[in-house]
């Protein structure tokens, strides 16, 4: 008796989807260590890294949990009360995706720049004496993190989980679609993860760890990279069906129940374009 081996498409995508996330937060962690390359700094322009060096308001460790554990409550919340178990498989697959992405691209823009911080003075001379070869003469991994100020990580990392919060909460609450416009609580709500966003590459300014330029292009790299990601799972937050992704809107998928889905703008369109026509009615001037 012959033996055949049957394969599952949806476990190997589903494999794939894993592995390839694996692959990323590997590559994150190890350009984790790796030496940025070294900035020529002119004593001219030294002024510009003499910040003093504070602690953290955001740390490195908090940053995480929040990014980890907000999308993740929110995700189960929709789920516990709307049970869908693709469109939570989907949103899993879609924030991890945007976080491991996040950290490979933010992390080779980091070595490749290598901008000094703006505290970068008193990690090169903890004892406030330049030398004048300009050779550093603080700790090397103290040094070597100086050097990592462009673009900021905590921005990017900020924008890109609660960034693709703030998408996903917009998308299931209808905030821009026909149902939900004009709501004021669904638009705050949708815009809450956005605020904290903010408030924690701000942070970054006001604690002297990177500049006002490294701050701005990592939010915006942050948000890019979580609204590719969640595009690529779901329609657009305007769409009719914004509030579910795309493996639940294949053609051979479950359609709800007509009582259940209300007709969209483009499906009332459609009624009123194939309604007949009284030819006698009369056109009302406006």
């Amino acid at each position: 008796m012959a033996w055949r081996c049957v394969v599952n498409p949806s476990a190997v995508t589903m494999m794939v989807e894993i592995l390839m996330r694996i692959a990323l937060s590997a590559i994150f962690l190890v350009t984790e260590e790796m030496e940025p390359f070294h900035r020529v700094i002119q004593p001219e322009e030294m002024w510009l890294y003499r910040n003093p060096v504070t602690n953290s308001y955001t740390t490195t460790r908090t940053l995480f949990t929040i990014i980890s554990v907000v999308p993740a409550v929110v995700i189960t919340m929709f789920a516990i009360f709307k049970p869908d178990k693709k469109d939570t498989q989907q949103a899993i697959l879609a924030v991890t995706l945007a976080l491991a992405l996040n950290g490979v691209v933010t992390n080779s823009i980091k070595l490749t720049v290598g901008r000094p911080r703006p505290d970068f003075f008193w990690r090169c001379f903890p004892d406030g004496k330049n030398t004048l070869d300009m050779k550093c003469t603080g700790k090397p991994d103290v040094i070597t993190e100086g050097r990592k100020s462009f673009p900021s990580g905590h921005s990017s990392f900020a924008f890109a989980g609660l960034g693709f919060t703030a998408l996903y909460l917009a998308g299931k609450l209808r905030c821009f679609e026909s149902q939900g416009r004009g709501s004021s609580w669904r638009l705050c709500l949708a815009g809450t993860p956005m605020l904290a966003a903010t408030l924690i590459a701000l942070s970054r300014t006001a604690d002297y760890h990177h500049h006002w330029q490294d701050v701005l292009i990592g939010s915006l790299l942050g948000f890019s990279v979580a609204f590719m990601c969640y595009r690529q799972h779901y329609p657009p937050i305007a769409h009719a069906n914004c509030d579910r992704c795309y493996a639940s809107l294949t053609p051979y998928a479950p359609l709800p129940p007509f009582a259940d889905s209300p007709q969209s703008e483009y499906e009332l369109n459609g009624v009123i374009s194939t309604a007949p026509r009284n030819p006698d009615a009369s056109v009302k001037q406006v």
